[in-house]
């Protein structure tokens, strides 16, 4: 192969405009220097790509065989720098989020809505999981960025940044109208049919820990795979409900549920956007997440 590929772009201006003249107008160098570039192109290549035309120039039959390819090339290189341009200027490119439910829905979802008015052409990719895999997907490069609920082990490659506080709640409907008003003990969950998440999720965690460290032992009526259907099964009285406040605010406010009360609080978490200083990050994560912490206080 031809070490000095400048060889190639000449070739390809002066293929394509059929004159020496032209090509190096187009090149912005002089039309002696395209001449030598061709012939050294020629030299290394032990055959004749143009013959001398009544204006400007003609390929040889090798010359149409290489132009044919070089173009190709060639011209897939410039569509290539049209794209990073347009990706750099926001008009073309791709987002990669890991999100749950809950934080999708009760804090980035906004965000996105935001982002997409303002910049239309870049596509949103939103990998739906819990916590603990939000974490794995981005060591491992899949994301830009997550959304994730505390408690979580960040590690030491992975920097976090606090954006909204939330709170858990226990909630009931009206067959347990007696707990209504009541300041309870937390030992008396242990005898009410609890229906919470199910499987590896920090808001699961955070909760078993929290009653573990006050000696109380849940053994759950549901376990489902997400709050909303919590809230559902809450609604039709299967149970006392575990959410974060944001699931339930609706039925909270019109009374369809009331929020059980403690004689321990809850204490209160938060919402964080993780990011990987290890992973390279796109103009347009970039720009996401501009809007995300100019509301961080």
């Amino acid at each position: 192969m031809i070490n000095n590929l400048e060889y190639y772009k000449v070739f390809y201006y002066v293929a394509k405009h059929k004159s020496l003249t032209a090509a190096a107008g187009e090149l912005a160098i002089s039309q002696p220097a395209v001449s030598q570039s061709v012939r050294q192109l020629e030299t290394a290549l032990g055959v004749k790509l143009f013959t001398r035309a009544s204006k400007g120039v003609k390929l040889t039959k090798e010359g149409e065989m290489l132009y044919s390819y070089v173009a190709k090339g060639y011209e897939q290189i410039l569509l290539g720098e049209q794209k990073v341009r347009q990706m750099l200027n926001l008009d073309l490119g791709e987002i990669h989020i890991g999100a749950s439910d809950m934080t999708l829905q009760y804090y980035l979802l906004p965000y996105l809505e935001h982002f997409h008015e303002m910049y239309p052409g870049i596509k949103v990719v939103v990998t739906n999981a819990p916590t603990p895999e939000t974490l794995r997907n981005l060591r491992d490069g899949i994301i830009d960025f997550g959304v994730v609920s505390t408690p979580f082990d960040a590690g030491e490659d992975i920097q976090a940044i606090i954006v909204r506080e939330i709170e858990d709640v226990f909630v009931a409907g009206r067959k347990f109208i007696p707990y209504k008003n009541r300041m309870l003990d937390l030992q008396e969950l242990e005898h009410m049919p609890i229906i919470c998440l199910e499987g590896e999720t920090s808001s699961r965690s955070y909760i078993d820990g929290f009653l573990k460290q006050n000696h109380v032992e849940i053994k759950p009526e549901f376990e489902l795979a997400t709050s909303d259907m919590i809230v559902q099964f809450t609604l039709r009285n299967l149970g006392v409900g575990c959410v974060v406040r944001d699931f339930a605010g609706e039925y909270l406010d019109s009374g369809q549920l009331f929020e059980l009360r403690f004689n321990q609080i809850i204490p209160k978490r938060h919402f964080c956007v993780v990011t990987n200083g290890k992973n390279p990050m796109s103009a347009a994560a970039k720009n996401l997440l501009e809007l995300v912490y100019a509301d961080v206080s």
